[in-house]
């Protein structure tokens, strides 16, 4: 089902983990970004926007994690774009002849034999500098920063006042920094000042997973409260994974544990 943030912005968010499909109508047709991520609800996605007499032209991706470059034949053939880091990263897993093997390793369990990955990561990467999204439609900013992921942007939907963050300032998850990278909680840190130099320009936030809002700055202020505690090794006091969480009660907390872990073995404690 499509809910409408804003007039002409739509979102669709699948069942496991969240995940929002953010679908922008154009003049000729939609910009999809990051559509899942299994095969039924993105056939029910292209389904609902054949009702609505809506054909796809063009998607993003917000950065490679494999729940964000998904496809489905019925989106058709539109380009497909990515900063270039982020085609880049996801060019040496096709690259791979096991990349299948490898990327399906990593779905859930409960899911994997729905999650199609025929079209995974075939994106056409932006030329760096790049700072609008090349469409027919609202003018799209991109807003391109370390923290998540390689190659990971934010969109703001400049004519709508809407920010999709892509994997970062969810409400239901907490930041889950790249440990592969040399500055982890510093690159998170700066990734947050990104987004925060938009915050006043928008009216809603679309996270990568949970719920959309109006409440930009209070998600940047939880995020950035959550880096510097898991930085100097304090309890962060996170109402995502504490007693009252809806969401991922059994398992983040692991996650924040492992997080600890990470980060003593990386080093990276600047910011």
């Amino acid at each position: 089902m499509l809910r409408r943030v804003a007039d002409g912005v739509l979102v669709h968010q699948s069942e496991l983990l969240q995940n929002n499909t953010v679908v922008v109508q154009g003049r000729h047709g939609v910009l999809l970004i990051d559509p899942g991520i299994t095969d039924g609800e993105m056939a029910d996605l292209a389904n609902d926007l054949r009702e609505l007499g809506q054909t796809v032209v063009a998607g993003f991706a917000t950065h490679p994690d494999w729940d964000h470059a998904l496809w489905h034949a019925e989106f058709g053939d539109a380009p497909r774009y990515g900063t270039a880091r982020c085609a880049d990263f996801l060019r040496d897993v096709l690259a791979d002849a096991d990349w299948k093997a490898r990327v399906a390793e990593g779905l859930p369990p409960e899911l994997a034999d729905e999650i199609p990955l025929d079209l995974f990561g075939r994106i056409t990467g932006l030329p760096a500098g790049t700072t609008h999204i090349p469409w027919d439609g609202p003018k799209i900013r991109l807003l391109e920063h370390e923290g998540h992921a390689q190659g990971h942007a934010a969109l703001v939907i400049e004519e709508r006042g809407v920010l999709v963050a892509g994997d970062m300032l969810s409400d239901i998850l907490i930041p889950f920094p790249d440990f592969g990278a040399g500055d982890p909680i510093g690159d998170y840190l700066a990734g947050l000042r990104v987004l925060e130099s938009v915050a006043d320009e928008v009216d809603a936030i679309v996270p990568g997973h949970g719920s959309v809002g109006d409440d930009v700055q209070a998600r940047i202020d939880l995020d950035r409260a959550y880096v510097h505690a898991l930085r100097d090794g304090r309890d962060p006091e996170d109402p995502r994974i504490g007693p009252a969480a809806t969401f991922g009660r059994d398992w983040l907390p692991a996650v924040y544990e492992g997080q600890l872990r990470q980060l003593a073995g990386s080093g990276g404690t600047t910011g």
